[in-house]
């Protein structure tokens, strides 16, 4: 059972990385909370890894700080949410974001995450909200944000969003919105603003 990797960082999007570790390279599917931490292409990075086995699957989740792998084992413990739902879950909303909705029984902005219907926000708040205290309390992550090489930025926005399961022509409208007022920003804090709007 994987539980950490350390190695040179060899691919990443927003929604998994491959890490290279003695010349075999691990796809690790990730949160976007995650990814705003990864340094950059052919870096050293280090994750903590969830492994999930089943009859004819074997994939590895990672995340960069304890909280997140925390809140990750309490999403997946939830009737009905699988490995690749939390993950969009933990996407749609920044790790303490999340939490704070679950707490406080938000199921309006929890059930405005992709995948996230009004029965899956009512479970979440029903068998969380008083289970996180552990997560709140765990390790934060750093304030530190790396910007990527300039590309073409949105259509990179667009489909990173549209494999985080929100819709294109909603996708396109924000990302079209956002980068004409502002034209400078880093591929990071762009996907994060949209990200925020379209989970609003």
């Amino acid at each position: 059972m994987i539980s950490f990797l350390t190695g040179l960082l060899k691919e990443k999007v927003p929604d998994h990385v491959v890490v290279l570790v003695g010349g075999v390279g691990y796809r690790v599917h990730i949160p976007v909370s995650t990814y705003y931490e990864l340094p950059n292409a052919d870096d050293n990075v280090a994750l903590h890894i969830h492994t999930h086995v089943r009859e004819d699957t074997l994939a590895l989740y990672g995340f960069f700080s304890v909280k997140e792998q925390l809140l990750f084992h309490r999403l997946i413990g939830v009737a009905g949410v699988g490995p690749s739902l939390a993950l969009k879950v933990m996407s749609g909303l920044e790790p303490q974001t999340l939490i704070d909705a679950i707490r406080r029984s938000d199921a309006k902005r929890l059930s405005g995450i992709p995948g996230v219907g009004k029965k899956t926000a009512e479970r979440l708040i029903l068998e969380l909200r008083d289970k996180l205290s552990e997560v709140a309390a765990g390790e934060g992550r750093p304030d530190e944000i790396e910007a990527d090489a300039p590309g073409s930025m949105s259509d990179d926005l667009v489909s990173a969003l549209v494999n985080l399961g929100f819709p294109r022509a909603a996708c396109e409208k924000q990302v079209q919105s956002f980068v004409s007022t502002e034209p400078e920003s880093s591929f990071e804090d762009a996907l994060k603003a949209v990200l925020r709007d379209l989970s609003g």
